[in-house]
């Protein structure tokens, strides 16, 4: 059995106060400040663990993500005066995707590399668009020696990215080749890329590519950024060029061991150019995820190409539609074709755009992908509060550009080391011992569509609108 795979976390405290869920709200002069039982002080979240004086001055303590809404510190309160609302700052975070919760959690996560609880349970809609209209399944009971995380049970996330042979061929003596095709794993199911925003200096991608060569995974960059700060990186980094421009950086790909070209008409007769270059290089091409894609996919894998990388816009969209489907249903779509075509397991598939969680990394596997690539996490890691301005020419408010490397790289690992347990957790609820036999496994999830037409569309008919 291969060793345990690991993700070394440490807490990590952010440079800047985080924007939190809940503010107080106080009658002031109703307090002595001098309460030998003060609520605070019996906070069984610690809000105020590092912030004493709080409890005496009543001053606004930085909640950052502590505060799970239990509210007992309102209930108990004998002077009646201490009551929480949700913080205006809070709410302006993000868009209707990248939503509040979502970037709050990350950086908890990239804080503690712990998976986020919340102390009072879920008070959301029951289902929404896209892999919020899917939920997985969690039948299997297993014992605490079976924990991937906390027992012996040996949970595998490792995936491969180079193309494999279907078959064994032989020799006239009957004998199996000198040489077989070398298969490249990495440990998990995540690959990084650059955002397409917020990238104020090198120091954050530096950082980035560290975090990926710590957890022994890849991180895509285009070639044009290349600079002599990636060279003690160049196992971990994956140049993107054009069939254009490639010529040009041939001295990357030699010390790359996969690279990505942008599709293009024709691009399959790059194919044994590039491998002139490097014997053994990966090949992946990327393409945007768009009604074309299935058919481009089906081409691009009988040319022989290893990995597909497909582009979703960054809420997890189709590209150029006018009524865009979500990812989920776009690597069905993709995954289906190769199967009817009997070329699935011949090619290996990754998607981006939109991946902001783990479950969305463990349901895009469970639809069809091999693994994702994630960029706008990693930079909500590096706390960013996507607020937009970086958009339109305004400065940061967290000054992510003047970031240390070393600190960047450990929030990014925390962050991951969080996934990286909320996909054991899955998988061990599932039943599935290895994350490649959980690809394509829709028999071991529940679709919104699938529950009303066969459950209640029965009994009550068919909805005349679309779930929302």
């Amino acid at each position: 059995m291969p060793k345990k795979y690991h993700i070394e976390t440490k807490v990590t405290a952010p440079r800047f106060p985080a924007v939190g869920k809940f503010s107080t709200v106080e009658r002031r002069e109703d307090c002595a400040g001098s309460c030998s039982k003060c609520v605070k002080k019996k906070c069984v979240y610690n809000v105020f663990k590092d912030s004493y004086q709080h409890v005496i001055t009543m001053d606004e303590p930085e909640f950052l993500y502590l505060c799970q809404s239990c509210f007992r510190c309102v209930q108990e309160c004998t002077k009646g005066i201490f009551s929480r609302v949700v913080n205006p700052d809070y709410i302006l975070m993000g868009d209707e995707y990248w939503q509040p919760e979502i970037i709050n959690q990350t950086w908890f996560q990239a804080h503690t590399g712990r998976i986020p609880v919340s102390g009072a349970g879920y008070r959301g809609v029951f289902s929404g668009s896209g892999f919020d209209a899917m939920w997985t399944d969690m039948s299997e009971i297993v014992r605490p020696t079976r924990d991937g995380i906390h027992g012996r049970e040996y949970i595998s996330t490792s995936i491969e990215l180079s193309r494999k042979p279907m078959r064994l061929t032989f020799d006239d003596k009957g004998s199996l080749p000198k040489s077989l095709p070398e298969i490249t794993e990495i440990p998990i199911p995540v690959l990084f890329q650059p955002p397409s925003f917020g990238v104020f200096s090198e120091k954050e991608v530096v950082a980035m590519a560290s975090a990926a060569q710590r957890l022994q995974t890849l991180m895509l960059i285009d070639a044009k950024d290349y600079s002599s700060a990636f060279y003690c990186f160049d196992g971990t980094m994956v140049p993107r060029v054009t069939a254009r421009d490639y010529k040009e950086y041939v001295d990357i790909i030699c010390l790359s061991k996969m690279l990505e070209i942008a599709d293009a008409p024709g691009v399959e007769d790059e194919f044994p150019r590039l491998r002139g270059f490097k014997p053994g290089l990966l090949i992946a091409v990327g393409l945007p995820l768009d009604s074309k894609a299935p058919s481009r996919a089906l081409e691009l894998t009988i040319a022989g190409v290893d990995t597909i990388h497909f582009y979703a816009d960054d809420n997890g969209r189709e590209i150029g539609s006018g009524s865009p489907r979500p990812l989920r249903d776009l690597i069905r779509e993709v995954h289906k074709k190769l199967i009817d075509s009997k070329l699935r397991s011949t090619v290996n598939l990754v998607f981006s755009g939109g991946i902001a969680m783990a479950e969305h990394m463990a349901k895009s596997i469970i639809c069809g992908a091999d693994g994702v690539v994630i960029d706008i996490p990693l930079l909500v890691a590096l706390e960013c509060r996507l607020c937009g301005l970086c958009k339109t020419g305004g400065s940061c408010p967290v000054a992510i550009g003047e970031i240390e490397t070393a600190w960047g790289s450990q929030r990014i690992v925390n962050l991951i080391g969080a996934w990286h347990n909320q996909l054991l957790e899955v998988m061990g609820a599932c039943g599935i011992r290895e994350v490649r036999r959980l690809r394509g496994e829709v028999g071991r999830a529940l679709f919104l569509e699938d529950l009303e037409r066969e459950s209640f569309a029965p009994i009550f008919g068919r909805r005349t609108v679309p779930c929302e």
